[in-house]
């Protein structure tokens, strides 16, 4: 007989799927998820960076923030439902194109981060945004928002269904062969799609570093999309142990690890979240600290460490070339596409630069590092041509 999820775990609709085929269940931000299948982390990871790999991520936090009175005036109520995000969050959502997906920050009133999320115009209703937020976070999140939006706007969870990301260079191929509309979306943008009667939520991003989508669908549904995925050869299923090595290697910061409410958006290096016309204003929470950080430098930044011998994980010191304590890991582990252990960390600016010689402490025990560019791996989103 299957086992079931511990009574204080929630499940996923995909949770008998990652049972059936082998996944070791774990505790993930409250859910029972698989950090791998039989082929292992390492294999896993290959995978995904040369074909397709298909990630079950339905613990995120999808919703939809709608207005409660249209005007019918499109400009006019996208207008209106930016006025109600933007003043906990430091992009413009206002500019945003229909169908744009911006990378954005809740922060609180010193700067810190909240949560990282996504803000995207839908193509087709105006004055609502699909908005998707941490697992770890969601609660507070969508309390802060739906605080924000009072009786002028309805945020709906969607946490209730499926968000699955399938990621790879063999990604748009295999989606195609079910939605060929999704050919048209460039990173970062996003749109309905039908799929055998249901629609779909398909948006052209994930958090690997490879081209790829995540998809919403009704919880009903999502057995039904997992393995019309699944029954294309160059689509394997892969646990939360190969997510994290690739979006290690891909240098992204996760909530919770790299990102907190005491780290500002300069100091996590993710300065570009903060928008021109939010900068220019100034009327985002924590301004003052933001702004001048990105004036005068931070205290402190997040760089991207090769380390020699084994991996340095979460926690571990970061020392100068004489022995001194001067940070802290807040990711770290093996990168199989490189073949050695890589670390994101907090050092000063003065030791910040790329090239400098840095220890990292393993275990009782001193290794080299060098602070070098992030991504350690390249990122290959694929990026529309812009019009002439």
């Amino acid at each position: 007989m299957a086992e079931t999820a511990p009574a204080d775990l929630k499940t996923t609709p995909l949770f008998e799927r990652h049972q059936a085929a082998g996944g070791r269940m774990v505790p993930f931000g409250g859910y029972s998820l698989p950090v791998q299948y039989a082929d292992g982390i390492m294999a896993e990871h290959k995978w995904t960076r040369e074909q397709a790999g298909l990630f079950d991520v339905s613990h995120m936090g999808p919703s939809f923030l709608v207005l409660n009175d249209p005007s019918g005036d499109a400009e006019a109520d996208h207008a209106a439902i930016a006025a109600i995000i933007e003043p906990l969050i430091c992009g413009d959502v206002a500019g945003l194109r229909p169908g744009q997906v911006r990378y954005s920050l809740l922060l609180n009133e010193a700067g810190g981060i909240i949560d990282d999320l996504m803000v995207a115009r839908s193509p087709k209703f105006a004055g609502s945004l699909y908005i998707v937020v941490n697992a770890g976070t969601k609660e507070g999140d969508f309390a802060r928002i739906a605080a924000a939006a009072g009786d002028r706007a309805k945020l709906t969870r969607a946490d209730d269904g499926a968000l699955l990301a399938l990621q790879g260079p063999e990604a748009v191929g295999v989606l195609a062969n079910l939605m060929p509309g999704v050919v048209a979306l460039g990173f970062m943008q996003y749109g309905p799609y039908d799929y055998q009667g249901q629609t779909v939520i398909v948006a052209r991003s994930g958090y690997t570093g490879e081209d790829g989508f995540e998809l919403l669908c009704p919880a009903a549904f999502a057995t039904t999309l997992w393995d019309a995925l699944l029954a294309d050869s160059r689509v394997k299923p892969i646990g939360l142990g190969a997510r994290d090595s690739l979006r290690l290697e891909a240098g992204l910061p996760l909530y919770g690890h790299d990102l907190d409410e005491t780290v500002s958006p300069i100091e996590a290096d993710i300065g570009f979240a903060v928008s021109k016309r939010r900068r220019e204003a100034a009327d985002f929470p924590g301004a003052g600290r933001i702004l001048a950080e990105r004036e005068n430098g931070p205290g402190r930044i997040r760089v991207g460490l090769i380390v020699e011998g084994a991996p340095a994980r979460e926690g571990a010191e970061i020392l100068d070339t004489s022995g001194a304590a001067i940070g802290v890991v807040t990711s770290g582990g093996f990168a199989p596409s490189l073949g050695k252990a890589i670390a994101l960390g907090f050092v000063p600016p003065a030791h910040a630069g790329h090239g400098t010689k840095l220890q990292v402490a393993v275990r009782n025990r001193v290794q080299p590092a060098e602070v070098v560019p992030t991504p350690f791996v390249p990122h290959r989103y694929f990026r529309k041509a812009k019009a002439s």
